[in-house]
């Protein structure tokens, strides 16, 4: 018979599991409910953020993926941009494509005095 450990938060959020096999998975998360962190035996790992609407704004995970997304005012999903795209607006911060790219995302979470 296999046995497989579960554990829950005061809320009801599944945040620890262990199967037969002793594949563990660990997770938190914030007064919303939302899934802020995961971590599974193997180490892999992601971690997120929200916003006021419970929009996912934030993701990273072990493996150094960033992403960024910004929603409209009815809560779709506009842009998602990487780090590495990040990193290219702000080497060619004076292109056309470039100030496309930040008037379209959320550029402005970032300290815009390093663009």
């Amino acid at each position: 018979m296999s046995e497989e450990i579960k554990e829950y938060d005061e809320r009801g959020n599944l945040i620890y599991s262990k199967n037969s096999y002793g594949y563990e998975e660990w997770q938190e998360f914030d007064e919303n409910n939302n899934e802020i962190y995961y971590k599974d035996s193997f180490g892999y790992e992601y971690w997120t953020e929200y916003d006021e609407n419970n929009n996912e704004i934030y993701y990273k995970n072990s493996d150094g993926t960033e992403y960024w997304y910004k929603y409209d005012k009815n809560d779709n999903e506009q842009i998602e941009i990487t780090k590495k795209e990040f990193e290219q607006i702000k080497r060619n911060k004076g292109n056309k494509k470039s100030r496309e790219l930040i008037n379209n995302s959320n550029i402005s979470r970032f300290e815009l005095m390093d663009i």
